[in-house]
């Protein structure tokens, strides 16, 4: 049938997904009135955002911000509050209590994913948010270690992050689908550095306790974002599609490898980093006064590779060089004694954590195609893997060799991640993905 500008307008093909994964990405249907599928197909390719696009995206970016803030206010004070608690001088075990939160979500991301296909995105996120406010009340009203990792593991049962990714794909075109993607990620690290500032301040002012109420708190304002700023989505329309295409492909597994490698080794560093700086003088509710400047002045230097990789194509190169500063960061922080040469390899660390943090997600979002909910799922399980395995292994090491084994290991796996990342091929060109698989 012939569209109304004369051109031959083809059956749209409906997009293939994993039966069993959450994040099956049905064809767009955005409830805004200027995003209609007709005005979408003749849009110039640098159209901006429809307001429903825009509002979804800002929205969902919000929700993964207010979760990881309450994540991530712990990781530059735990370590020196627990040897406060009568059961927290084991570093393994505090090492636990700070990565069992990423265990759970590594469980539980795919399953609760496909419960959002069948009973829709939005229930499960406020069902996964409700965990998350239990568990912070859990560990709020616990004076031991033991307590405290068992309202972590209630916490990390509302794992939310694939159903909110497949709501963005819901609720955007393939166009500015990355350009959502990189919101999430943006709002990843601003919430990290945040966390930073404000996390010695909180604990000097409201205890840990207070901390961890917190985070339920957060988990209120997240579920009020989600009923009322969150647009309605389409309903879910899953359909097959091979998962073993997503684990097997070459540039999904290196993106996955990364995000594993990354967010282990900045669990396990923040396990000493606290440490460092008080040995150098600067009392733990001082720490804010370094994070800041360090904070400000990195979101400043990740400007230039970011504009480099996005307008320039550069993106292969900008990636490997942040990897290969993270691994130089750890090797650094090995060996740097005083408190100026800490903050000088803090500074470097934001800038690679950064620039990596925002380009991730978008990347997986660009090579997968087709399959992008899938390889969402994926990669927000290995991300949550990584976090565990920080904690667990960082604190084994910590405990059992000391804290210049911890870095050493940290290097060690980002060295590996630089290796596979090695032979990355350039990313497809935004709005020049591959067309998704038509229906059998």
């Amino acid at each position: 049938m012939p569209s109304q500008n004369g051109h031959p307008a083809g059956p749209r093909q409906p997009t293939r997904f994993p039966e069993i994964l959450t994040i099956a990405m049905p064809p767009i249907q955005s409830s805004s009135p200027d995003a209609s599928p007709a005005g979408a197909s003749q849009a110039p390719a640098r159209e901006r955002m429809t307001r429903t696009e825009l509002r979804a995206s800002v929205s969902l970016a919000s929700i993964f911000a207010l979760r990881m803030l309450g994540l991530f206010l712990i990781l530059p004070v735990f370590a020196e509050y627990a040897r406060n608690l009568p059961d927290g001088h084991d570093a393994q075990r505090v090492g636990l209590a700070m990565g069992i939160y990423g265990l759970m979500q590594a469980f539980l991301h795919i399953p609760l994913g496909w419960l959002s296909d069948r009973i829709g995105r939005k229930p499960v996120m406020v069902g996964g948010l409700l965990l998350f406010i239990a568990g912070g009340l859990v560990a709020a009203f616990s004076d031991t270690l033991t307590g405290i990792i068992a309202g972590r593991a209630l916490q990390g049962m509302g794992a939310i992050s694939a159903a909110i990714t497949a709501c963005i794909a819901d609720l955007t075109r393939e166009r500015h689908r990355t350009k959502a993607m990189a919101m999430v990620g943006g709002s990843i690290g601003l919430t990290f550095a945040l966390s930073l500032v404000i996390a010695s301040p909180l604990l000097h002012s409201i205890g840990m306790a207070g901390i961890f109420g917190l985070m339920s708190v957060l988990g209120l304002v997240a579920i009020g974002v989600t009923l009322f700023l969150v647009p309605a989505p389409p309903a879910p329309h899953p359909v097959r599609l091979p998962f073993r295409k997503v684990l097997l492909n070459a540039d999904l597994a290196r993106l996955n490898v990364g995000v594993l490698a990354l967010h282990a080794s900045q669990v396990a560093m923040f396990m000493v980093v606290p440490a460092m700086l008080t040995d150098a003088g600067m009392p733990l509710d001082q720490h804010w006064k370094v994070y800041l400047p360090v904070v400000l002045v990195s979101f400043v230097l990740m400007l230039g590779p970011m504009m480099a990789a996005e307008r320039y194509g550069r993106v292969r190169p900008v990636l490997l060089g942040a990897v290969a500063l993270m691994t130089a960061v750890q090797l650094l922080f090995a060996a740097v004694h005083g408190l100026w040469a800490i903050v000088g390899v803090l500074l470097l660390f934001f800038v690679a954590f950064n620039v990596l943090e925002a380009m991730q997600p978008s990347l997986v979002s660009r090579y997968a195609a087709a399959a992008r909910g899938a390889a969402l799922g994926v990669y927000n399980t290995t991300q949550a893997l990584g976090l565990f395995l920080g904690g667990a292994v960082g604190g084994w090491l910590l405990k059992h060799e000391g804290r210049s084994a911890v870095f050493v290991g940290c290097a060690a796996v980002l060295l590996l991640w630089l290796i596979i990342a090695w032979s990355m091929k350039a990313p497809p060109a935004r709005g020049q993905e591959a067309a998704p698989a038509p229906a059998a």
